[in-house]
């Protein structure tokens, strides 16, 4: 019997979860629904195909860092030099320049509540 298939969800709190939904409609055009969630189909129609990465990091590193918060979510997004680009734009917090890898691009927003947001542009073809 496989145990684990896959993450089902991310849940945080927030002092004021309807400001935070609001920017995260705003800023990364998520489908904040009125229940206050966003749900993400995995390669169904009009879904790219993708995964959920789950890893862990040693606790005191800088990884989180400006972020107190013991987590980061990271999206995967389509354009990641034109989304950096209008967050700054809307007076977001963008941090330091993009990362390049074997993994794609990488780049990091800082949300209303200081959690690090980080952007991932999938390499051509993935």
């Amino acid at each position: 019997m496989k145990r684990v298939t896959g993450i089902g969800g991310l849940f945080f709190t927030s002092p004021d979860p309807q400001r935070l939904g609001a920017w995260y409609r705003e800023h990364l055009d998520l489908d904040v629904a009125d229940w206050g969630g966003a749900v993400f189909q995995w390669g169904g129609e009009g879904s790219a195909p993708g995964m959920t990465i789950w890893s862990v990091f040693a606790q005191g590193g800088q990884k989180m860092a400006p972020s107190r918060a013991p987590f980061m979510v990271n999206f995967r997004v389509a354009d990641l030099d034109a989304l950096l680009e209008a967050l700054r734009a809307e007076g977001c917090e963008v941090l330091a320049d993009t990362e390049v890898s074997e993994f794609g691009k990488f780049g990091w927003v800082m949300d209303p509540d200081g959690n690090k947001v980080e952007l991932w542009e999938p390499p051509p073809g993935q």
